[in-house]
């Protein structure tokens, strides 16, 4: 037994000397490798970023404005810190947002007191032209409207591109939302920001001058449209013209859609100016607003009645240039007839018939067929046919 023990220690002592090998990994199987290698392939090399929650690039600009001077320079205040200290008398907060999603609406909802309404209305976009009060709140949207340049009018040129504001007035702030690429409003900041006079007048100058540059940008877009109209009306009446008037009807497209975002507007600022809650010294501004938008709104309807006319006229022509192709046609069919008919009598092969046995009868027919062809052709040149 000891001697046994004593091998069996000393072989164990043995194999402890020995260099371990290394050991191998399990190989997998092949079902279970050919998984791995297909998921290593359709998985992306890096991970995808996580879902950002809440869109903080829709807030564009927030500033407090006291006494008509904007607080704190050109920097952007956080809305949370500018809706605290716009509730001191004489200062309102506006806050501009661009497509804003529904959680970051939500926050601002819930911090300026805003009604679900105004917040599903503000998230859609979209909405005609109108002016309506929920609470103390008033909303009042905009259609924004901006001209596309462009080389030559197509049939799939795009002229005018719009989009809409939102503008939310309380007591202590102003909130514009806008949707669309369309109708920027740095600028219409900026302005309004070198009228102290006017951003005394407290949220209701946002309004006005957010409405005055829209009614602006309709004039500029009437006068680019004016210039289309005038190319267009120099094609239809010129000597060489097109057969193609495809390009007609999208500009008349294009205008239903300017007359979309203009001539509704006339209503909600005939409204907005008999709301008491206007300021007094903003009246005479959007009275000018106003007219402005009357003249927008004439020139629309103006462009609408030319445009119908060119219309009218160019499938005037149309009709007239294909009458006169129908007579040359049948101008041509009627002398084309005489030999035909003449042709056709000769070869009725009848044994009795003039001129058969006569060396002068092919050269007779002829003669007949040049001299009616001749004359055929000379009356209808005549009767403007040809």
């Amino acid at each position: 037994m000891l001697g046994w023990r004593r091998g069996r220690r000393g072989s164990a002592d043995a194999e402890s000397r020995r260099p371990a090998l290394p050991v191998l990994p399990a190989l997998p199987t092949f079902p279970r490798a050919l998984g791995r290698l297909l998921e290593s392939l359709t998985q992306p090399a890096t991970p995808a970023p996580a879902a950002r929650r809440g869109n903080p690039d829709a807030v564009v600009d927030c500033a407090v404005y006291t006494a008509g001077v904007r607080r704190g320079g050109a920097g952007q205040i956080p809305y949370p810190e500018a809706a605290r200290l716009a509730r001191r008398r004489g200062s309102f907060v506006w806050l501009g947002l661009h497509e804003p999603d529904r959680a970051t609406m939500g926050a601002v909802a819930e911090l300026f007191g805003l009604h679900h309404l105004l917040v599903e209305q503000a998230v859609s976009g979209g909405h005609r032209p109108g002016v309506e009060t929920v609470g103390e709140v008033t909303r009042l949207v905009l259609r924004t409207a901006r001209y596309v340049e462009h080389d030559d009018l197509t049939a799939t040129s795009e002229v005018v591109e719009t989009g809409d504001v939102t503008v939310l007035i309380g007591p202590w702030f102003a909130i514009t939302v806008r949707h669309g690429p369309v109708g920027p409003l740095w600028a219409v900041r900026r302005e309004l920001e070198q009228r102290p006079e006017v951003l005394r007048l407290g949220p209701w100058s946002v309004a006005y001058a957010v409405g005055s540059r829209m009614v602006d940008s309709y004039l500029e877009v009437s006068d680019h449209v004016q210039h289309d109209l005038e190319r267009i009306e120099e094609e239809t009446f010129a000597t060489v013209r097109t057969s193609e008037f495809a390009h007609i009807y999208q500009l008349k497209r294009e205008m239903v859609e300017f007359k979309r975002a203009v001539l509704p507007l006339a209503d909600p600022l005939t409204r907005l100016l008999e709301m008491r809650e206007l300021p007094t010294g903003l009246r005479p501004y959007l009275v000018d607003v106003r007219g402005r938008l009357a003249r927008a709104v004439d020139r629309v309807a103006g462009f609408d009645d030319l445009l119908n006319s060119i219309l009218q006229a160019r499938l005037t022509q149309v009709s007239v240039d294909q009458n006169h192709d129908m007579r040359k046609i049948a101008s041509w069919a009627a002398i084309a007839a005489v030999p035909t008919v003449i042709a056709g009598i000769f070869g009725m092969n009848f044994d009795v018939m003039p001129g058969l046995d006569s060396p002068y009868g092919f050269a007779a027919s002829i003669v007949i067929m040049a001299l009616i062809g001749g004359g055929l052709h000379r009356r209808l040149k005549q009767a403007g046919w040809l």
